[in-house]
């Protein structure tokens, strides 16, 4: 039985597995196919560009080729709205990391009816396929948007409130599709609500950039940054090594109460965002003394963002072996130190 990461890690020493990670392309997916990939496995990658960068797949590409092992790394350009292809994409496959989706607050208020077509049909459309194909475990990204205006911290897997946005809305419906399926079809499936994961290949681009990436390229250019508020919002942010690894575990668990379940994702830390301005600021100097810092500049709240978000754990590491294996200011240093290269 796979109780921790170390566990894991063995069983992958031993065991090659086929692996479908959707959204590829993006952030959480390139780093999942990079890490099965460096773990001798085989990864079969799906993703349409609709956010992703082609860039994560040439890495993913180039970097398979530099490995010392019998890993494999196969990419499609396809659409989870395609259902056809999802029946095709999850054949013989063991397991299935869903990543794919049009991941944005901003972006769902503005266009709800894509957003709900990629996050509610394109899901639908992967998880009745790898029903029907008989996949063993199916671990699919949810979010701590689910927690809506609920104002109780930390937020607890039971205690959920309002949604605040399309997107908290289509990350809902994931979550009861995968329920209704356990019990309808006996088909096992682990939800991961992710709480504002960061790390390398996060697109700082574009008008729904995440903040830290987005923060980091803007002092390291010395332009100016922005924060919605007045700083004082927090977030429970969690380094990409941590989701992988919430990742790995939940595909990999042969524990039947771990099976079927939601867990937050996150490093069970509290941040504002002007204290994470004051982190990145001091990490960028010690790599880049002679860089010119400006001081923030705050604007109107975002409509849709909550005010507080930190998780509570637990769950996770009692069901899962789930750990924090880099904090916040680990994982921002080491990033830091990456984008300053």
């Amino acid at each position: 039985m796979v109780n921790n990461f170390e566990e894991a890690l063995s069983n992958l020493q031993l065991n090659k597995y086929s692996w479908l990670v959707t959204g590829a392309a993006g952030f959480i997916g390139s780093n999942l196919s990079e890490f099965l990939l460096k773990n001798n496995q085989i990864v079969y990658a799906l993703d349409n560009f609709s956010t992703g960068l082609r860039s994560n797949i040439a890495f993913l590409e180039s970097y398979q080729k530099t490995l010392n092992n019998d890993s494999q790394f196969v990419f499609y350009e396809a659409d989870i709205r395609n259902y056809d292809s999802c029946l095709e994409l999850t054949k013989n496959i063991n397991y299935v990391l869903h990543q794919a989706a049009i991941g944005s607050v901003p972006r769902s208020i503005e266009d709800p009816l894509t957003t709900h077509d990629s996050n509610i049909n394109g899901f639908l459309n992967i998880l009745l396929a790898s029903k029907n194909n008989n996949v063993e475990n199916f671990v699919y990204a949810s979010s701590s948007s689910i927690y809506g205006d609920s104002p109780i911290l930390p937020k607890h897997e039971t205690h959920i409130g309002l949604p605040l946005s399309p997107y908290a809305v289509t990350k809902s419906v994931n979550e009861i599709y995968a329920s209704v399926f356990s019990k309808v079809y006996d088909f096992n499936s682990i939800g991961l609500r992710y709480f504002n994961v960061f790390g390398k290949r996060q697109d700082p681009n574009g008008q729904y950039a995440a903040v830290i990436p987005r923060w980091i390229s803007a002092l390291l250019s010395e332009s100016n940054l922005f924060i919605n508020g007045d700083g004082s919002t927090t977030r429970d942010f969690c380094y990409i090594d941590n989701a992988v690894q919430a990742n790995i575990l939940s595909a990999l668990t042969n524990n039947k109460d771990s099976l079927n379940q939601i867990y937050n994702v996150a490093a069970n830390h509290q941040i504002s965002l002007n204290e994470l301005f004051q982190i990145i600021k001091h990490n960028i100097l010690i790599h880049k003394p002679d860089t010119v810092i400006k001081e923030p500049q705050y604007r109107d709240f975002r409509t849709g963002d909550i005010m507080h978000s930190m998780a509570d754990i637990e769950k996770a590491e009692n069901l899962l072996g789930y750990k924090v294996n880099k904090s916040v200011e680990e994982g921002l240093k080491e990033l830091v130190r990456i984008d300053c290269q």
